[in-house]
């Protein structure tokens, strides 16, 4: 990628202001899955010192925002991928950094392809979310579809 174009985890951190405001870190991200971490960051806990619940879920929303944009940024003229549900189960007490890493649930070509035929697709990203001893603290799926019309 050359150096004037942003990469997604820049592009999340300049136009969602809750990705750059919980200081959300981009590791990975690929058409499959991405990776974003959440520093530890005392305003940004709850009531036993860990990551509040609000800002475990917009970690793991904006993991799986990054890779349905990976998966899909070359659809963005055509369809505006939105989030159309999502649920999430806090397993373990989350202390310190998590990470979450997100994975796209249907492969993009059927997805594209339900697209080209003027539907309007929904696809799983399942994400899971965890503490630096590894430790699953949270697990996630946002299901999202591309609403044609860009």
């Amino acid at each position: 990628m050359s150096h004037d174009r942003m990469t997604i985890g820049e592009m999340l951190a300049a136009t969602v202001p809750m990705a750059r405001t919980l200081n959300l870190e981009f590791l990975e991200t690929t058409a499959e899955r991405a990776v974003v971490s959440l520093p530890d960051q005392d305003d940004y806990h709850n009531h036993v010192g860990g990551p509040h619940a609000g800002a475990m879920f917009t970690l793991g929303e904006s993991a799986s925002g990054a890779v349905v944009l990976a998966a899909f940024g070359e659809q963005l003229a055509r369809a505006v991928p939105l989030a159309v549900r999502a649920e999430i189960a806090y397993r373990k007490l989350a202390m310190g950094p998590v990470t979450a890493t997100a994975t796209l649930g249907r492969p993009a070509a059927e997805v594209v392809a339900e697209l080209d035929e003027g539907r309007r697709p929904e696809f799983p990203v399942s994400i899971a979310i965890r503490r630096e001893d590894g430790a699953m603290t949270g697990e996630m799926t946002v299901v999202w579809t591309l609403r044609p019309g860009g």
